[in-house]
């Protein structure tokens, strides 16, 4: 999503339209005002914020409301330069593929023989209705963490809570606690909820590896008439070097 908006810009001005009425009594809470003030002061001081404010929502632009079949979620954006575009654990085409991405890659392999790409940008799978969604939408350069507890998770837990109410049969993939924490706002009658430890180098190998949720989630798409996810990553216009 292309903006020339300037962080502290109306949150109602950033949103693609598929989401903007569904969320409109949401923007309008005094919370998203606090946390609009805080990323214009911090914008303000001079820090550098990811990512670019244009792409904060991208992952909503990617993938409209109606349209959605997965959701993955995420903690907060790569804190470092070129990284964050505003889907969770994707990153531009020539930027390297970040350690948590090379482990979702193996299970690619692993699960359904596709072969790890070249590149991180998973666009194609917000394409098809995967949304690729971070529990926080912003981070200062360099500092992990940085915009936590400033509103966001607040507002990307409506998020989760509208997904729930209006939407039938979606497959969320909750990894690592911070993501499973959102679980308590999904109804596990009407939605498939697929949970196991965070993809990172550092507990991967505890089940995540392995965990089989590409094709659990196809499966359960499938079982219910919908078109699944193809989870190919198609090739770059260039190869990394």
């Amino acid at each position: 999503m292309q903006s020339t908006e300037a962080w502290g810009a109306s949150f109602d001005r950033l949103l693609p339209s598929s989401w903007q009425r569904s969320l409109a009594a949401e923007l309008s809470l005094p919370y998203v005002e606090g946390l609009r003030a805080f990323l214009a002061a911090q914008s303000e001081s001079g820090k550098t914020i990811y990512p670019p404010v244009g792409e904060a929502f991208a992952a909503l632009g990617c993938t409209p409301l109606s349209e959605v079949k997965v959701v993955v979620l995420g903690q907060d954006p790569y804190h470092g330069e070129g990284q964050a575009h505003g889907l969770s654990f994707s990153v531009p085409e020539g930027v390297k593929v970040p350690p948590s991405l090379v482990n979702i890659y193996k299970e690619l392999e692993r699960d359904l023989g596709l072969p790890r790409s070249a590149h991180g940008n998973l666009r194609a799978w917000a394409e098809q209705g995967v949304l690729l969604l971070n529990a926080t939408l912003s981070v200062e350069k360099g500092c992990a963490g940085s915009h936590q507890k400033q509103g966001w998770e607040t507002l990307t837990d409506a998020i989760v809570a509208l997904l729930n109410q209006q939407c039938e049969g979606l497959v969320f993939m909750l990894w690592g606690s911070y993501a499973q924490k959102k679980g308590a706002l999904i109804d596990r009658q009407k939605h498939c909820v697929l949970s196991s430890v965070h993809p990172s180098p550092l507990s991967a190998h505890r089940g995540f590896l392995g965990c089989g949720h590409f094709s659990a989630a196809n499966d359960y798409l499938r079982d219910r008439g919908r078109v699944e996810i193809d989870w190919r990553i198609p090739e770059a216009e260039f190869r990394l070097v």
